[in-house]
């Protein structure tokens, strides 16, 4: 019996593609071996990769301007690959520090070059709670970038509005919610997503930039590490990770075929509009630190009266069939990771167990 999975990543993967991929695991439309198998220099591999590269443009919107990008690794590599490319020495960046993975992406950032925050949300506790309000952020007009973290899946805030950049060029690291909403891709000289959350399996990272902002990178980089090498290879300079871009591919597809970004949104509103009520209903039992007005439709934060209620929610939880709730250590509590392949069932099994342990416990 599958069970429901709210892990923050890996994360869960739409049961139609899983299906699909196990129908053609042994051999794949026809060929007589398993994509696993296929060379990623050959035909049928290539007609893959081309595909996932056209659907993600597709559904992200790119203008002409922009081409798609797929390299290995997550967004751990996106955090030093960025400022190599576009942090030149001389010049500053900008990060706006809004939680855990921001603050990784900033001090990787400090290893390359010069940056500096522009804000920093993080409360007397260390802890973030919410997005920062626009006179908050404080930009260098002669910053080579702003990079911003679009859902801090740690603390469970989400930035609903993008900043002003005031000219400079902006940067997202949009990992956890990438085809979660439609967005403008346009306002972006560079995005970048690993796809363990909204797009596939662990192990690829898809990047959509500004061609003409790729001209100002560097050009005296180690080849593995330039956005430039990459798009001219179509994303093939070495060996891809095959198999998880096939998957990204069939992740795609289920996006485009359930609505794109703005059906993913309408049901992505609906499951956070049925977790967060039901948090606000039993708020004398539970807790969600983040501000309303931040609250993040990816992952909910919160907490019971005490750590070892937490750890029996958990526990009686992963006995009702609802698995990887367990907060991250610089939060505590529960998250609940509401990707794209969470269903509303999914949120209502999950509301109806926690009104279950409050009326039990409490």
């Amino acid at each position: 019996m599958r069970k429901i999975n709210f892990n923050a990543g890996p994360a869960a993967l739409p049961l139609p593609v899983l299906e699909r991929a196990q129908s053609e695991l042994l051999d794949f439309r026809g060929t007589g071996i398993s994509i696993l198998e296929h060379s990623h220099r050959g035909r049928d591999y290539d007609r893959v990769h081309e595909e996932t590269l056209a659907l993600f443009s597709e559904l992200l919107g790119l203008p002409k301007s922009h081409s798609p990008i797929m390299v290995q690794g997550g967004a751990s590599l996106q955090f030093a690959m960025l400022p190599m490319n576009f942090l030149k020495p001389g010049h500053s960046a900008d990060y706006a520090v809004t939680g855990h993975w921001a603050r990784l992406a900033y001090e990787e950032a400090r290893r390359v070059g010069a940056a500096r925050a522009a804000c920093d949300t993080a409360g007397p506790d260390g802890k973030h709670a919410r997005i920062p309000r626009p006179e908050e952020l404080l930009l260098d007009p002669k910053a080579s970038y702003l990079h911003i973290t679009t859902n801090n899946t740690i603390f469970g805030t989400q930035w609903h509005a993008l900043p002003d950049s005031k000219g400079v060029p902006l940067v997202a690291d949009m990992c956890s919610d990438i085809l979660s909403r439609p967005v403008d891709a346009a306002k972006f000289a560079l995005i970048y997503a690993g796809a363990q959350k909204n797009l596939g399996p662990a192990g690829l990272a898809l990047i959509a930039v500004d061609r003409d902002w790729l001209k100002t990178a560097r050009t005296d980089l180690p080849d593995i590490l330039s956005y430039a090498v990459h798009l001219e290879a179509r994303s093939i300079y070495h060996t891809p990770p095959t198999f998880a871009v096939y998957l990204v591919g069939l992740q795609l597809k289920w996006i485009k075929e359930n609505g794109g970004p703005a059906g993913m949104e309408r049901r992505n509103k609906e499951k956070a509009e049925l977790l967060y009520g039901a948090l606000d209903r039993l708020k004398g039992w539970y807790t969600a630190p983040a501000e309303k007005a931040s609250r993040s439709l990816m992952n909910a934060v919160f907490r019971t009266p005490s750590p070892e209620l937490d750890d029996l929610f958990c526990h009686e939880a992963e006995q009702e069939g609802l698995v990887g709730m367990k907060g991250h250590r610089a939060a505590g509590g529960m998250r609940v990771s509401l990707y794209n392949a969470i269903s509303l069932d999914d949120v209502k099994a999950l509301t109806s167990f926690m009104e279950t342990f409050a009326k039990r416990r409490g």
